[in-house]
């Protein structure tokens, strides 16, 4: 499928080169196919070595799956990158206030920017979380915002994700990856660098150690285990943290206490960097059918033994219905206008907002409300006949379930790929950690939609990934 003349391609491939991409186009002009279609062989081999890969049971086969790496870096000035930071940590700033505020006063709620039934009736509004502080008021301590790019000056967050964001391990190691196979490329390129990213984690997990913590705080990654599609991430982070990787089993409360079991004993544990969401943390509170927690771990956080991070309940932020207010959320909190643009949205279960989509589905995406990972979606220039049959019938069943968005003309970088070099479309999941101060590692991940004419980049759906390059000079 051939791109539109609208398309925006990031690099100026081929004739137009822009300024950043100065010297990733005279190498790729230097550099034969042959050697490309060798390196990303060896990059194959390393990753599979170090073990990178993400689980999918729902198409049988083995579950353990390489996410694709493309060679072709994305690369961004620095005064790009400090533009858009400079939105992120507005962003998410805004994000933590909301939370807080609707597990207390609800200001925004009684001001009428925010119908209450998006929150209140929300299944990721947690009322046990009412009243409850934590500290530095933070609630999504590690929050990913996907953004697309359709021009040179234009980004839009797609959404926010405050729950238990995924992929920063793959930004860490395609950086390691590139260093290796291309190392006199990186000398000469000044390449802002992420392998601090443990570091900065480390230090915001510790700087919201609960009111009652004594000495220095004992940090530790909560995984569901390994049969997780995340796992390696799980076990890559707590090494990269110098951390223990624990699961529920190895925990205990005791008197408000939280303690992880270890050969020398019990230790009492400060912070939980937790990968498991809210309905399996605690069975006393939620389900009570869950292994994957620990019994009374929801208790000592509200006795000010433990800090969860990230919060339970901060999922109330990342739902897709909510993520249409943000906008004001930085306004009403922060009195400032937004300095990142969403997606123009409509509200499917407002008539008029219904109306519009149904009449215009074929040329919108429509997003499950509550979905992720790509699932739950129709791209409605890419759909076919009998699939956009289906959504209608699911918007006009559930339409609050459901929202729309214009089908975008996201970005586009080169990527290496069967043909050769193509444009293929992307998006940036930069990684915004939230303690006593906001850290960001320069860039995130960006994804890369491998089949030619897509707009769906998750792994899980044929996406792959490339390392992002913010350029120091």
């Amino acid at each position: 499928m051939s791109e539109p003349a609208t398309v925006f391609d990031e690099m100026g491939w081929p004739d137009q080169i822009r300024p950043p991409y100065a010297l990733v186009d005279a190498w790729l002009k230097s550099v034969p196919a042959e050697q490309l279609a060798l390196k990303r062989r060896e990059a194959e081999v390393l990753f599979r070595r170090i073990g990178i890969t993400f689980a999918v049971y729902t198409e049988g086969g083995d579950p353990e799956r390489l996410i694709p790496f493309d060679l072709i870096p994305r690369v961004m000035a620095q005064a790009e990158w400090q533009s858009l930071r400079k939105g992120l940590e507005q962003r998410v700033r805004a994000l933590n206030a909301f939370i807080h505020d609707v597990y207390h006063d609800r200001e925004i709620l009684k001001a009428g920017r925010i119908p209450e039934r998006l929150v209140l009736n929300n299944p990721q509004f947690r009322p046990e979380m009412v009243g409850l502080d934590l500290p530095h008021n933070v609630y999504t301590h590690i929050a990913g915002i996907d953004m697309v790019r359709t021009g040179p000056d234009e980004y839009y967050v797609l959404e926010d994700n405050c729950r238990t964001p995924s992929g920063v391990s793959y930004m860490v190691e395609n950086r390691e990856v590139m260093m290796r196979l291309f190392p006199e490329l990186f000398r000469r390129a000044g390449v802002a660098p992420v392998a601090h990213y443990g570091d900065e984690l480390l230090e915001t997990l510790r700087s919201v150690a609960p009111p009652n913590c004594q000495g220095e705080p004992t940090v530790v990654l909560l995984t569901p285990g390994i049969h997780n599609s995340a796992y390696y991430e799980h076990a890559f982070l707590a090494d990269e943290m110098g951390i223990d990787l624990v699961e529920g089993a190895d925990l205990l409360v005791r008197n408000e206490i939280c303690y992880m079991r270890s050969t020398s004993g019990l230790t009492r544990v400060d912070v939980i960097y937790r990968r498991i969401d809210d309905d399996y943390i605690d069975p006393l509170v939620f389900r009570p059918e869950s292994m994957l927690g620990a019994p009374g771990l929801h208790f000592a956080t509200r006795a000010g033994n433990l800090t969860l991070a990230n919060a339970i309940g901060a999922g109330i932020a990342d739902d897709k219905a909510v993520y249409i207010h943000v906008p004001e959320m930085v306004r009403f909190y922060l009195g400032e206008e937004p300095l990142l643009q969403n997606v123009p949205t409509h509200d499917c279960s407002k008539p008029d907002d219904l109306a519009y989509t149904l009449a215009h589905i074929d040329q919108l995406v429509v997003k499950a409300v509550h979905g992720s990972g790509g699932y739950g979606m129709l791209v409605g220039p890419h759909a076919s006949k009998a699939e956009i049959e289906t959504f209608v019938a699911q918007l006009k069943a559930r339409p609050h379930d459901y929202v729309a968005q214009p089908t975008l003309a996201l970005s586009t970088v080169p990527t290496f790929v069967e043909s050769g070099i193509a444009p293929r479309h992307v998006d940036l999941r930069p990684f915004v950690l939230s303690g006593e101060q906001i850290r960001i590692v320069p860039g995130g991940l960006t994804r890369v939609a491998l089949r030619d004419g897509s707009l769906v980049v998750n792994s899980s759906q044929g996406g792959g990934t490339k390392d992002t390059w913010v350029l120091e000079r």
